[in-house]
């Protein structure tokens, strides 16, 4: 009896295994590690605008003086002084030549050959203050207007010496002319020893520099 009750006696199937718990799976974004935010470089971009600085109201109003005044008048420095009036009256000596054709440098080639007849072109370039390759223009434009004639040195045949023709004579005339109406401008107020003594200070002063 007591195997028939055993046999009878069915074991009990066991329940449903429990799954094993899964793990939760970790996101994406937080298996991501997050990188570091990038520090601004302090560095300009050289294709970026720069801001213009304020304008200072003080200095806009700033004008240089006319001449004449302030460091362009008697507080200004001789070399400077010198300068300005160089230029006033080289530009007020091509005004008043330009009714004649003529140009600064050409009457001043002029003027040194009626002093100083058979210069050469050398010698011109030195005297009228200019370069060799101005004078050499020079001389080749005054001569074919009829201006100057040529003339081979006496010793050195290769040395050109030039002379005012008679039409060059009449040139520098009505140059002259033009030319007396701004020099007396420009010794106006001055007695004729005052003019003497500008004339003896502006010529020492030549000589002494080119000494140096």
């Amino acid at each position: 009896m007591a195997r028939k009750i055993r046999a009878s006696v069915k074991s009990k199937p066991r329940g449903p295994q429990k799954a094993a718990a899964k793990k939760p799976k970790k996101s994406k974004k937080a298996t991501v590690a997050k990188k570091p935010a990038r520090r601004k470089s302090s560095r300009k971009n050289p294709h970026q605008r720069r801001k213009k600085p304020a304008a200072n109201p003080v200095l806009a109003m700033i004008r240089p003086p006319p001449p004449g005044e302030g460091k362009r008048g008697e507080q200004g420095h001789l070399a400077y002084l010198l300068r300005q009036a160089q230029a006033a009256t080289r530009l007020t000596l091509e005004r008043a030549l330009a009714e004649l054709g003529v140009t600064t440098p050409q009457f001043v080639v002029l003027t040194m050959l009626r002093a100083y007849p058979g210069l050469s072109g050398a010698d011109l370039a030195r005297v009228a203050l200019l370069t060799p390759q101005t004078v050499g223009v020079i001389i080749r434009n005054l001569e074919r207007d009829g201006a100057i004639r040529k003339t081979p040195h006496p010793i050195h045949g290769r040395v050109l010496q030039w002379t005012l023709t008679r039409r060059g004579t009449v040139l520098l005339d009505k140059c002259r002319r033009h030319v007396q109406a701004v020099e007396r401008r420009l010794a106006a107020g001055f007695s004729a020893s005052a003019q003497a003594t500008v004339r003896r200070w502006l010529a020492r002063i030549a000589a002494d520099f080119q000494q140096a």
